[in-house]
């Protein structure tokens, strides 16, 4: 071996090193700048990434919406006007899902206006007949009738300290208001601005995506840029998959509890089944949110139903976590019912519901590439197969 190029190679790693951990130093003794300039970035790109977002949910029925208008209408047609089945399948899916969520909000926002309504009028009941039981309890103990009667209660510095209270919490409340709505305007200027960035997305994907393709062919080497555009296939395919089970599952979970409550005439069936339905898009956890929500709906009506709702809620669940879940959205995301459960524990801990959501589609595309990688070196070594039987 050439001693030069020994010496040359170790300089540069020596050198490589030594502007490495200089880096890190300087970023250690800046951290608070560095997450400064990392929030001001994504303030910056949050519009785009919304828009992403919402093009990639747009994108699952709109892909199925336009391969059905290609069948439909003849080649003639699709030649002339190639642009004209791309504007019909958005205007479609648009239209869909603005549709499903004025139909929930139809739904729901009547009865739950009913049920508010149905709750306050029973807090006075409530409030009598708990005072009622608290003044036949303490009669049973005179005791402690006397000594409650007994305590004086200095009315002025109360209502002094209420009164500070109040003048303190106002201030805040008018501050936290101005940020409110701060927020609230800012949300939903980044939402306009990301839902036409997500138009641009839809009608130009093909484009981008040879452009992305093109630039990487020319960055990197080809098998490199190969295996990338191979595992964002595999992505895009996963989450999809996912997004369109996750929903599929939601829907199915929520018509067999408005099915089974309306049998057993359980009130806020349809109310309930939506709520279940809504949160059962958050997997494995979400059902059990809607079903503490029901609990409370019903428990206000008859704590009998309500323990009843509890065993119909484990009967369902049941069915569906055996049956339906790993049928409908864990057969297309190819993860096992064990790393599913992994997944959304460590989304869940680190990001919150967003966690959930995308940690299992995620943990899949690397279930599948790891599985992909060590069959391929079982092949290369020529390892035996009846070595990995139990």
């Amino acid at each position: 071996m050439n001693k030069g190029h020994f010496k040359d190679s170790q300089v540069v790693k020596g050198i490589t090193i030594g502007a490495v951990l200089i880096v890190i130093y300087l970023a250690l003794n800046n951290v608070t700048g560095i997450l400064d300039s990392i929030s001001y970035l994504a303030g910056l790109v949050m519009p785009f990434i919304i828009g992403a977002v919402i093009a990639f949910v747009f994108n699952v029925p709109m892909k199925a919406i336009e391969k059905g208008l290609n069948r439909l209408f003849d080649k003639r047609c699709k030649k002339k006007h190639p642009r004209l089945i791309r504007v019909l399948a958005y205007m479609l899916t648009l239209i869909l899902i603005l549709a499903i969520i004025a139909g929930v909000l139809f739904v729901v926002v009547p009865e739950l206006v009913n049920t508010i309504a149905d709750l306050i009028g029973q807090v006075p009941t409530a409030v009598n007949n708990l005072i009622n039981w608290l003044q036949v309890k303490l009669s049973a103990y005179p005791e402690y009738e006397e000594k409650l009667s007994s305590i004086s209660i200095n009315w002025d510095s109360v209502l002094s300290n209420v009164m500070n209270f109040l003048s303190i919490g106002t201030k805040g409340i008018i501050n936290g208001g101005i940020g409110a709505i701060s927020g609230f305007f800012s949300g939903i200027t980044n939402f306009f601005i990301g839902f036409v960035f997500s138009v641009y997305v839809l009608f130009q994907k093909e484009k981008l995506a040879s452009q992305c393709k093109k630039l990487m062919y020319v960055c990197m080497p080809e098998s490199r840029a190969d295996k990338i555009i191979e595992v964002l296939r595999l992505t895009n395919t996963t989450f999809s998959n996912f997004l369109s089970g996750q929903c599929l599952e939601a829907c199915i979970l929520g018509t067999m509890f408005v099915i089974t409550l309306s049998i057993l005439r359980m009130p806020y069936a349809l109310l309930i089944g939506i709520i279940i339905a809504v949160t059962a898009l958050i997997p494995i956890v979400g059902a059990f949110i809607g079903c503490i929500v029901g609990v409370i709906l019903i428990m206000m009506t008859s704590p009998l139903k309500a323990l009843i709702f509890v065993g119909v809620f484990l009967i369902l669940q049941q069915i569906e976590g055996n049956l339906i879940y790993p049928h409908v959205v864990g057969s297309s995301v190819g993860l096992p019912g064990m790393w599913v459960l992994v997944a959304v524990t460590i989304g869940g801990n680190l990001f919150g519901i967003m966690g959930m959501l995308t940690f299992i589609p995620i943990s899949s595309v690397c279930y599948a590439l790891l599985r992909t990688y060590v069959n391929r070196k079982v092949e290369e070594k020529e390892i035996d197969r009846e070595k990995f039987q139990g």
